[in-house]
């Protein structure tokens, strides 16, 4: 009974031993998953979010994410992000930090503007992004709507956080006030404190939630702007090739949706059929709001600018309702903004009324 006892005891152990020893490359070839790397210690959104970015691909999807600065245990990884001293997309390194390291979007992808050095976020999106917006959108790799998407998505969302991770200021200067709950500030706020105890499993959870937080926000991305922004490129041309019918100056615009994303398509567009230049600009639209009543606002110089062609007019701003429509001369006005950049009216007819009057005064 005792030496049974003893066989089975040191049988465990020796089973215990080789388990506890066994080597990376032979963990990997028993379960048949890949393994992403990166690095231990204090995690940043650029990982987090380079990590979660190959996970939503086939051959990531289910791959084991190893933090470790490691130079072994790196070796025997599938990929390698945000750490290890190489750029290498031959052989799947994609790291940043080596000295020598200055690509940005336009160096790696000569027909692209962007500018800004990028993190290990920026290299997974340069490389798999178009691969990425493909399986979530469901759409050819090398369609319009994928490549437009594509485009948008560094623009609007992955060149903040290349910006952010190295410490690449938005301005000259020093800022009015401080930003600190975009996404990166969120990523870094899941870190245990300094003055808290911590566990490499306390860690790994705090790692997986950032993972989670950034996958949602891109996915929102993508899904924005292929499935929202884009299709409305669509009703932007209509609308401007159909501006003489709704006022014969051709300078109002109509939408038949209010949320419809439109200033960006509208000022590509607009440039596109050479309506950019002259003193016939488009300064108006119009357009149903959620209340059922209709605003009217002015177009900016810019997409992103809040300087307007024309504002409505000064006599008008600040004004509602009886107070407004006694001013204006027309009857049904609900408001017109302080700053003369948007109006409401009870009406269609009354909010194209109102933009009519603002055309005609200086």
């Amino acid at each position: 009974m005792q030496s049974t006892f003893r066989y089975l005891l040191n049988r465990s152990f020796v089973s215990f031993t080789k388990c506890k020893l066994l080597p990376m490359s032979a963990e990997k070839k028993m379960n048949n998953r890949k393994v992403i790397g990166t690095h231990d210690g204090k995690f940043h959104c650029d990982e987090v979010l380079a990590c979660a970015m190959l996970k939503l691909l086939p051959q990531y999807a289910d791959a084991l994410v190893k933090r470790t600065r490691n130079a072994t245990i790196l070796d025997t990884c599938d990929i390698v992000v945000d750490v290890g001293g190489v750029f290498d997309p031959s052989v799947h390194r994609y790291d940043h930090h080596q000295r020598s390291f200055q690509e940005s979007f336009s160096t790696l992808k000569p027909d692209f503007p962007w500018v800004t050095r990028l993190s290990s976020a920026g290299l997974v999106y340069v490389h798999f992004g178009q691969e990425i917006i493909s399986q979530v959108l469901n759409m050819p790799v090398d369609s319009k709507l994928v490549q437009e998407t594509y485009k948008r998505v560094y623009e609007g969302f992955i060149e903040e956080i290349d910006g952010i991770d190295n410490g690449i200021s938005t301005h000259d200067g020093e800022g009015r006030y401080k930003i600190t709950t975009n996404l990166s500030s969120r990523v870094g706020n899941l870190n245990p404190k300094w003055n808290q105890p911590e566990t490499e499993e306390d860690v790994t959870t705090k790692f997986n939630q950032g993972m989670e937080l950034v996958k949602e926000e891109f996915l929102d991305k993508i899904n924005y702007f292929g499935k929202c922004w884009w299709p409305a490129r669509e009703l932007v041309v209509k609308s401007i090739e159909d501006r003489f019918s709704v006022d014969e100056s051709g300078q109002i615009i109509e939408f038949n949706n209010g949320g419809c994303p439109w200033k960006e398509h509208f000022f590509q567009l607009e440039k596109k059929m050479g309506l950019d230049v002259g003193d016939k600009k488009i300064l108006y639209s119009i357009y149903p709001d959620s209340n059922g009543s209709w605003r009217i606002q002015g177009v900016p110089v810019s997409s992103h600018s809040f300087e307007l062609r024309k504002a409505l007019p000064d006599q008008w701003r600040g004004l509602r309702d009886k107070e407004l429509d006694q001013m204006s001369g027309i009857d049904g006005c609900v408001f017109i903004h302080a700053s003369g950049f948007i109006g409401g009216h009870s009406t269609r007819a009354g909010a194209l009324e109102m933009g009519r009057k603002a055309l005609a005064i200086n």
